[in-house]
């Protein structure tokens, strides 16, 4: 398979795709990208539904999506839509179905665009394991396509759009027998559906892959982009989005993970953020994520090619391509890729103290601009202070470094917290064996001391010479730290990784983006898209975040604003499944389908399990995001009736119908059953005044 999924690794461009006809707003082709999301209020409630989603349009969402999980609720579709157009509303609405043809096709002539879940529509998911022969699987997919015409023939009479969604987690019995629970599963998923649109001259189709594992979604949607171009299929546009993102700080950054990333590329032309919240909450989050490209190929500086020959690498200032000799460079190309964009592969590098190697990747935190460092300032960088013990408490969310600059922390630092500081402060100091020093090109290029195990040294891409690269090579302390001022960012420090991947350099990297004019929520998802994107393609050992806020601030602000860049450093790991710190809730944004208030809920379970370190708890609200959307989760909670949950081992159901109001104590027993439930610790709060 080559590696083709985006037209640019290196040049902000945006995937052309075909134009889709979605009522009014058209969708794909040089059209912005479009805003979209869900209702939560019970499709049967006109009224409700009309409100809420007067509130969304509001917010910013260009489409509204409405659950229709049987006929009535489909029909209601049509009330809902008169009573939206008689106030004035115009937005085109989607139905959304999950295992009920016949609601689809009546939804079809009613609303602008249909979505549908292969997964579900007409296939089936019992996690039954079957043998196939190509006879008895073709004649499988027969029967389904049988099942499907019909609604492509509607939709092609009534000018509906359609989106078939493929979801990682409920892909059917059938697909997980013959592909496994993969990527390319949830690919052939969709285009066993797509290839019969094709088939019916009916092409106002849109297509989605979505999972709650950010590593999975983007390397799905990265091999639909490249089997639709190798099938000779249309270039279809592409809705985006994460899976029961979860709430609050966790479902942005898992959220902006997932769809920065492939927006990086250039890939999507509609975008929806799930979150356990109010849906007229998650449009400005999607808006964030979008705006951010509106004018990037404006505002980036150009990034040098890459080329290979069979004698050296050659770059000249001006980025074009030198080759060595005549006819023997090679421009890399998505089809020469030195990753694969497909699967996940960490990047091999050397191990340097506890960077690099097999060791999970480690969070440097810059407290260079607090002034006087106390005991209680630690607590920003998730080391805690008891001044009743006189010692330090472990936290899972404490940062691995500190970068102290000029200013060394006057006292001994806790256990596991290791100090950086400036190359002229360490020699000052008399080159302490326990501060590392960090210097720039210019020093690291001289012949001074060096720290006898770990010395950091900042890089660019343009600083990245030959002679910087053999002098990297040959330094078994030596971790770079990798920045840069292009607004194109992630792709400029994935070009520099190419340039180490290419030239054998096997150092670790610590990735350090700054943000020196942001909101903290704008800092949020970019750094999520900008970290998080490399860590998804296997690069990184490390990450530091800093702002430019201004030094006169009063130092309270300061150590908040740090606190935030140490949570947020773990919340991106976690995010990209590179390092498991925290409890993970896989839980999904709410539908009219939900049977119970999953906000209030999600608080109460987050309240009881947030410090079950790297467990991961599915919450859903009815069984369409049951067991199928959570696979990854260790434990479900999932609504089955008015007040009933079921309650899930992995893909297990070990209780079918407990009552709300036991039910958390009883996800917890099953925990204590398993050995995995541990009592939360009460943590010393520092004394103000």
């Amino acid at each position: 398979m080559n590696k083709t999924y985006c037209p640019s690794l290196t040049e902000y461009k945006r995937r052309l795709s075909r134009e889709v006809k979605i009522g009014d707003l058209p969708l794909g082709g040089l059209h912005p990208i479009r805003v979209q999301s869900m209702t939560t209020v019970d499709t049967m409630d006109t009224l409700g539904s009309v409100e809420q989603t007067l509130r969304m349009v509001a917010a910013g969402c260009e489409y509204v999506r409405i659950t229709a999980p049987s006929m009535k609720e489909a029909q209601n579709l049509l009330e809902i839509k008169k009573e939206l157009r008689k106030r004035g509303c115009t937005v085109p609405l989607i139905a959304d179905i999950h295992f009920t043809p016949n609601a689809a096709e009546l939804a079809a002539r009613i609303v602008e665009k249909v979505r549908v879940n292969p997964g579900n529509y007409a296939d089936k998911k019992k996690f039954d394991v079957i043998e196939y022969t190509d006879a008895s699987y073709a004649a499988e997919v027969d029967r389904i396509r049988e099942r499907f015409r019909p609604l492509v023939q509607i939709c092609k009479q009534y000018g509906t759009a359609m989106r078939i969604g493929t979801n990682h987690g409920s892909l059917s019995d059938r697909i997980l027998s013959r592909y496994g629970d993969t990527p390319l599963g949830m690919v052939e998923s969709a285009l066993e559906f797509l290839r019969l649109c094709e088939e019916e001259n009916y092409y106002n189709v849109v297509l989605s892959m979505k999972a709650s594992n950010t590593r999975v979604m983007v390397q799905a949607y990265r091999m639909l982009v490249q089997k639709l171009d190798a099938e000779g299929l249309q270039p279809y546009p592409l809705h985006l989005g994460v899976t029961e993102a979860g709430e609050a700080e966790d479902g942005r950054i898992k959220s902006a993970v997932g769809i920065g990333t492939l927006l990086e590329d250039g890939l999507g032309d509609t975008v929806r953020v799930s979150l356990t919240e109010a849906p007229e909450a998650e449009a400005p989050v999607a808006k964030a994520l979008i705006d951010r490209y509106t004018h990037r190929a404006a505002e980036a500086r150009p990034i040098k090619e890459l080329v290979i020959s069979n004698e050296e690498l050659r770059i000249d200032g001006s980025g074009e391509n030198v080759p060595a000799e005549p006819n023997s460079s090679l421009l890399i190309t998505n089809y020469s890729l030195p990753i694969d964009p497909f699967q996940y592969h960490r990047r091999i590098t050397r191990e340097v103290l506890n960077l690099g190697g097999q060791n999970v990747p480690r969070v440097m935190v810059d407290i260079s601009r607090l002034g006087e460092v106390e005991y209680a300032d630690l607590r920003a960088v998730g080391h805690l202070y008891s001044a009743f013990l006189d010692k330090f408490q472990m936290n899972d969310l404490g940062a691995d470094y500190v970068y102290s600059g000029q200013r060394p922390v006057p006292f001994m630092l806790p256990n596991g917290l290791k100090e950086v500081v400036d190359y002229s402060a360490w020699l000052d100091a008399g080159a302490r064996t326990d501060h590392f020093p960090v210097l720039n090109q210019a020093e690291y290029a001289g012949t001074g001391a060096r720290h006898p195990e770990l010395n950091l040294v900042f890089h660019n891409l343009a600083s990245l010479t030959s002679a910087a690269l053999d002098q990297l090579r040959q330094d078994a302390t030596a971790v770079v730290i990798l920045y840069t001022d292009n607004a194109h960012a992630m792709p400029e420090i994935r070009r520099a990784f190419f340039e180490l991947l290419t030239n054998g350099i096997t150092n670790p990297v610590i990735i350090n983006r700054q943000y020196p004019a942001l909101t903290p929520e704008q800092t949020q998802l970019y750094a999520a898209t900008d970290v998080g994107g490399l860590l998804l393609d296997g690069l990184g050992d490390g990450v530091v975040l800093t702002t430019g806020l201004l030094p006169e601030r009063p130092k309270t602000e300061w150590l908040s604003t740090l606190d935030q860049l140490n949570q947020l450093s773990f919340g991106i790991l976690q995010a990209a499944r590179t390092r498991m710190s925290k409890t993970e809730y896989i839980s999904c944004p709410s539908c009219g389908r939900t049977l119970f208030d999953l906000q209030e809920t999600t608080a109460m379970i987050r309240k009881r399990t947030d410090h079950l370190k790297g467990i991961k708890i599915g919450i859903m609200g009815c069984i369409v995001n049951g067991p199928g959307e959570m696979a990854d989760a260790d434990y479900g909670y999932v609504g089955v009736g008015k007040g009933k949950i079921a309650l899930y081992r992995g893909q297990e159901v070990i209780k079918k119908s407990v009552p709300e109001e036991q039910a958390v104590d009883q996800l917890i027993d099953l925990m204590r059953e398993d050995g995995r439930w541990v009592e939360k610790e009460l943590v010393e709060e520092p004394v103000v005044g």
